[in-house]
């Protein structure tokens, strides 16, 4: 299975980075990781609803020049259907039984998402209602694929 990550930005907390790194080396045992950050957007302070938007629709082109459209995509989006643990393990393994080898993870910028992404995406996931800021959402879709993969070989899942 091939899992790709396409994220707005670059993360720049060294302790995010540590936690991504751990499951970058737990996850390569099962699957081939891809990560793409594309470029975010400078974002100055008031920005109007008009200019917010235009950030993200930069930020969405960007996206979707990454985007394989014989992949899966799945877009984070505070919006979207949330799942469980399980449900991801239980999604990911009807995806390989449809006969998809490839996923792709979409998370954008500080803003969001556009809805171009949305609506391009073939599945739109929420993690929670909360809000967090989208370096740390890698951290956790991270974390989240690494269990799926431990939950569907029936493995027990410590840290």
């Amino acid at each position: 299975m091939n899992i790709k990550v396409i994220s707005v930005g670059k993360i720049k907390e060294n302790y995010i980075n540590q936690g991504i790194n751990e499951f970058v080396k737990r996850l390569q045992r099962h699957v081939n990781l891809e990560i793409i950050e594309v470029k975010d957007e400078r974002i100055s302070g008031n920005l109007s609803s008009s200019e917010m938007n235009q950030v993200k629709e930069e930020e969405a082109d960007k996206i979707l020049d990454k985007i394989n459209n014989r992949s899966y995509t799945i877009a984070l989006d505070p919006q979207g259907k949330p799942m469980t643990s399980e449900g991801l393990a239980k999604s990911i393994s009807n995806l390989q039984v449809q006969g998809y080898s490839s996923i792709e993870f979409i998370i954008g910028g500080a803003l969001g998402l556009h809805q171009k992404i949305r609506d391009t995406a073939d599945y739109v996931l929420s993690f929670s209602h909360m809000t967090f800021t989208h370096q740390m959402i890698r951290l956790i879709l991270l974390e989240q694929v690494y269990r799926a993969f431990k939950i569907m070989k029936n493995e027990p899942y410590h840290l």
